[in-house]
């Protein structure tokens, strides 16, 4: 059975708005290392294709583009199945950008930050115009859950 494949793509450089606009991301080098995962916005979406992915159904085909985005071609990083121990998490928040939180943990700005390869700082620039009020999907790429 032929797996439906599904793409992430991390991004090569700091986008439009961020403080660090153009500068290098690094995300390929800290990839599965220091950036364990990707917050992306609407969780319900991915948690229909996680469903698939537990199932064995599909995987995730994390990429990057080569040069600008949408007008390059993309470069796989790597594959990943249930069997690589990928998974979701919900991400929710207290208030604009407030105190993040999994489940009943509260979790410390600094850690979840770092776990996405960013510092506090840039983590916080980099989500200041997305709807926080609204959970958030955690796309661990490895075994790593909080």
């Amino acid at each position: 059975m032929k797996l439906k494949t599904y793409v992430i793509i991390l991004s090569r450089f700091f986008p439009k708005g961020h403080k660090r606009a153009g500068e290098p991301t690094g995300f390929k080098e800290k990839f599965r290392k220091e950036k364990l995962y990707s917050i992306r916005a609407n969780y319900e979406y991915w948690e229909k294709i996680f469903e698939e992915i537990y199932a064995g159904e599909a995987c995730l085909s994390v990429r990057q583009w080569s040069g600008l985005p949408y007008r390059s071609k993309q470069v796989e990083l790597m594959r990943l199945t249930r069997e690589d121990g990928i998974g979701l998490q919900k991400l929710e928040h207290i208030g604009p950008l407030g105190l993040p939180f999994v489940g009943t943990n509260v979790l410390l700005s600094n850690a979840i930050a770092q776990n996405d390869g960013l510092s506090y700082e840039d983590w916080k620039d980099w989500f200041k115009n997305y709807d926080t009020s609204k959970p958030m999907a955690i796309i661990h790429f490895t075994g790593f859950r909080y």
